[in-house]
C-alpha cells in the first residue's frame, strides 16, 4: 500500500529535483567516438570516421603483429644459376657494378652463375663478354638480341640470322626477346608487329639449329591490362610507372599476345623456348600448366614473380612439384645478398606471411614459403639450367657453369 504524499511536500520537492538534474547536466562529460562516455567501450563506428581517414596510401606501413617463425638463410642449400639478370648489361637495364662486387654477392649466397640477358649485338655484345665472361670463366653467360630498327628491311629475316650467328661466335649463349615485342615494336607504317610474324620464323629455327634457347618476355602482369583505378591491385606501381599500363583499345589484349606466342612455340618444336616470368601469367597457373602440358619444348622461370607465386603457396608448390623439370631460378632484380636470401627463404622454408623482395612495390600482400623438397630445389636451383645450356652445339664458353 502506498502512502499518500501531502501536496505541500510535493511542491517543495519539485524545485529540488529540477536543480539536481541541472547540476548533473552542467558537469562536463567527455564523449567517445560513438557518443558514449569516456571509458565506455562502444560497438559502433565513430560518427566522424570517414572524415578522419586522411592517411595517404604511400605512408601506410603497418607492422605485422603476427608472431611467426622466421628463418634467416645465408646461402642457398644447393648452388644456384640465376637465369634472369641484367647486371652490367649492354642496354643499361640493370645496375652497373664493379664485377668484383657482383662476384662478392654471388660467393656470399652460393650463386655460381648468372645469365645477363640484355647483351645487344655486335661490339656492344663483345664488350659485355670481355668485361664479364672472359675474366670469370663459368660465372657469367650473356645473351644477344634482335635489332628491331631493321624490321622494314627487305632482308630482315636473313639479316637477323646473320646477326644471331655473329653473336654466338662472339660468345652469346641465347637470344632474349623483350616485352616491347607485341606491345611496342612497329613498322614504318605504324603497324604493330605480331609475336607470330612469319619474318621471325627463320630466327627461331636458327636458334634451334645452334642449340641456344630463346628467352621470351611478352605481355606483363594481368593488372597492367586493366584500368588504373581503386580496383587495381597494382595501383601504386602503375601510378609510379604509368608507361607500364597497357589498358585501352590502342593495345592488343593480353590473351591475344600470349596466344600468338604459343603458336610460335608450336611451330618450332625443335627450338627450346623459355617463357619468362612464369610464362607471363603467374596469376593463372592453370593456364601455364596447360601450356606446359601441350608444348614440351617450353621451360619457364620466375624472375620478379616471387610476389605472385608467394601469395598462393599451396597452388604454387603443387605447380613446382609437377613441373620440377621445367622451372629455373631467376630473379630479374638488382644484385644484393639480401635479395637472394629472401628468395631462398621463400623456396626452402615454411615461413608464413613475410615480405617479398621489393615489398610493397608490386602489391600490398605478403608471401609464404613453399618448403620445397631437396630434389626439387636442386633441379630449380641449377640442374634444369645446366641441362638447357648443355644443348649448345659447341659447349659453354669457359666450360659448364
Amino acid at each position: 500500500m502506498f502512502t499518500r504524499c501531502p501536496a505541500r511536500t510535493f511542491l517543495v520537492l519539485i524545485p529540488l529535483i529540477l536543480l539536481t538534474a541541472l547540476s548533473l547536466r552542467s558537469v562536463p562529460q567527455d564523449e567517445g567516438p560513438s557518443g558514449q562516455a569516456q571509458g565506455e567501450i562502444g560497438y559502433h563506428s565513430s560518427h566522424d570516421a570517414e572524415q578522419r581517414k586522411t592517411l595517404l596510401l604511400k605512408d601506410f606501413q603497418p607492422v605485422s603483429m603476427l608472431h611467426a617463425r622466421a628463418h634467416q638463410l645465408e646461402r642457398a642449400r644447393y648452388y644456384v644459376i640465376d637465369v634472369h639478370n641484367h647486371t652490367n648489361d649492354a642496354m643499361g637495364i640493370g645496375e652497373q657494378l664493379p664485377p668484383e662486387r657482383v662476384i662478392q654477392v654471388m660467393d656470399a649466397t652460393n650463386v655460381r652463375t648468372i645469365v645477363i640477358l640484355t647483351g645487344l649485338w655486335g661490339e656492344k655484345l663483345g664488350k659485355v663478354i670481355d668485361q664479364m665472361v672472359k675474366p670469370y670463366p663459368g660465372r657469367f653467360l650473356v645473351f644477344t638480341q634482335i635489332d628491331w630498327n631493321k624490321i622494314d628491311d627487305p632482308d630482315f629475316s636473313r639479316e637477323m640470322v646473320t646477326q644471331l650467328d655473329d653473336g654466338v661466335r662472339r660468345g652469346a649463349r641465347g637470344l632474349k626477346i623483350l616485352k616491347d615485342f607485341g606491345l611496342g615494336v612497329r613498322d614504318k607504317s605504324g603497324k604493330l608487329i605480331a609475336v607470330d610474324d612469319p619474318r621471325l620464323d627463320p630466327v627461331w629455327e636458327e636458334c634451334g639449329r645452334l642449340g641456344i634457347p630463346v628467352f621470351i618476355h611478352v605481355t606483363d602482369p594481368e593488372a597492367f591490362f586493366h584500368a588504373i583505378d581503386n580496383r587495381n591491385e597494382r595501383y601504386e606501381e602503375l601510378i609510379e610507372h604509368p608507361d607500364w599500363s597497357f589498358y585501352g583499345p590502342q593495345f592488343p589484349t593480353k590473351e591475344s599476345i600470349l596466344a600468338a606466342r604459343d603458336r610460335v612455340f608450336a611451330r618450332h618444336p625443335h627450338t627450346r623456348f623459355v617463357a619468362l616470368h612464369v610464362a607471363n601469367w603467374p596469376e593463372n597457373l592453370d593456364y601455364v600448366s596447360r601450356m606446359l602440358d601441350s608444348l614440351p619444348n617450353v621451360m619457364t622461370e620466375f624472375g620478379a614473380r616471387e610476389a605472385e607465386l608467394g601469395r598462393q603457396p599451396r597452388r604454387a608448390r603443387e605447380f613446382f612439384l609437377k613441373y620440377q623439370d621445367r622451372i629455373m631460378f631467376g630473379t630479374d632484380n638488382a644484385m644484393a645478398e639480401e635479395m637472394y636470401r629472401n628468395h631462398f627463404r621463400w623456396l626452402e622454408t615454411g615461413d608464413e606471411y613475410f615480405d617479398y623482395w621489393g615489398y610493397p612495390g608490386q602489391g600490398r600482400w605478403k608471401i609464404y614459403g613453399m618448403e620445397l623438397p631437396d630434389q626439387v630445389l636442386e633441379k630449380v636451383y641449377h640442374r634444369n639450367a645446366e641441362r638447357l645450356f648443355g644443348e649448345f652445339r659447341g659447349g659453354l664458353a669457359g666450360g659448364p657453369p
